[in-house]
């Protein structure tokens, strides 16, 4: 049966023109359906329009962008879109808009992207909207219809955008004082790279670098002398590594570095050069009596070779280099430990690694 078509003249017919009240109340009912019938069929192809929007999504940003990844995004931007025509808002604080912000915070990605993804999905969507027989392009409503979903397209973004203020996505990203990655966005980071590992077999370096007696150098020198210590290690240590290598503060004074398809001996090649760099060039002199202060760095290179199956715990990981760097503190500082292997249990999953 052909659905009727959805309109306000539909609902309570020529009685609009001769009652206002009447009318308003026609139009609110006539909204109401609108939603429920747009929102109901949204819902029920999330998949889809989801699916048809990364296809034509531009892949690109500061790390590229895997079909996984992108799915994730237009499934939250889709189930949004649908909250947002069905209930005509949406808040900051729900539990989607947080989602999406942690996925975009996640990967970096740009609010120009974000926003382009959004776009893309609004149009993904009317078009899933257009065949039907009540409210799509052939009937009275869809010009109702598109301007609907447009306007929950807006409140989408406008959600969005009023969670960054509540939780900015540059102080869960970026470590003020250093200016690399925060250690919350590395350790999200370092999961989904063992796991990428795990799928595909390659090979993982984690390089943590700590300054030798920085709380001394606070106690005799000022704090202001450590954190311009730890900025200036933060630009020096960024331009050793490729872009697409994951440099973040660790904790106070220490500074891990994530390398994916590095050889060993590149890695600790790396690690030591930075080493030799700043005990070369980080040294200050001391105003007040006028000697000079040497700043060194320890460091600990620990090297994986990962192969397909391989199941690595990223904890223990860290766990591995923050003991290695022990080591090289206890055995004078200033000096590199490389560990070649893993200490936990390695277990293999056997799920063989799908096409790249």
């Amino acid at each position: 049966m052909v659905a009727r078509p959805c309109t306000p003249a539909n609902m309570l017919g020529s009685n609009m023109d001769r009652d206002p009240a009447a009318a308003d109340q026609a139009n609110a009912h006539f909204q109401d359906v609108l939603r429920q019938r747009a929102s109901a069929i949204l819902l029920d192809r999330v998949n889809a329009i989801a699916g048809n929007t990364v296809a034509i999504l531009p892949y690109s940003g500061v790390e590229p962008l895997d079909s996984d990844y992108c799915n994730r995004v237009g499934q939250l931007l889709t189930q949004l879109l649908t909250i947002a025509v069905r209930t005509g808002r949406l808040d900051a604080r729900g539990g989607f808009v947080a989602d999406l912000h942690r996925v975009v915070v996640e990967r970096l990605l740009p609010t120009e992207q974000l926003f382009t993804f959004a776009f893309l999905n609004e149009r993904t969507a009317l078009a899933e909207l257009a065949p039907d027989d009540a409210i799509g392009a052939s009937t009275e409503a869809w010009p109702h219809t598109t301007q609907l979903v447009r306007r929950a397209s807006f409140d989408l973004l406008a959600a969005y955008t009023g969670r960054v203020q509540i939780e900015p996505s540059e102080a869960a990203i970026i470590d003020k004082l250093t200016t690399l990655y925060s250690r919350p966005l590395f350790d999200a980071v370092l999961a989904k790279e063992v796991e990428r590992a795990r799928r595909f077999g390659y090979s993982i370096s984690l390089i943590l670098f700590d300054v030798d007696r920085l709380s001394t150098i606070n106690q005799e020198h000022g704090y202001g002398v450590g954190d311009k210590i730890l900025e200036r290690l933060g630009i020096l240590i960024r331009q050793y590594f490729r872009h697409n290598d994951w440099v973040a503060r660790h904790s106070e004074d220490s500074i891990v570095v994530l390398l994916s398809s590095t050889d060993a001996e590149h890695a600790s090649s790396l690690a030591e050069r930075v080493r030799a760099t700043v005990e070369e060039r980080l040294g200050f002199k001391d105003h007040r009596s006028d000697g000079a202060v040497q700043v060194t760095l320890s460091a600990a290179v620990i090297n994986v070779e990962v192969a397909v199956g391989d199941v690595i715990d990223p904890e223990r990981l860290l766990a591995d280099a923050e003991a290695a760097l022990d080591r090289a503190k206890q055995q004078g500082r200033n000096r590199v430990e490389r560990v070649d292997g893993y200490s936990g249990i390695v277990l293999r999953t056997g799920t063989p690694a799908p096409n790249r």
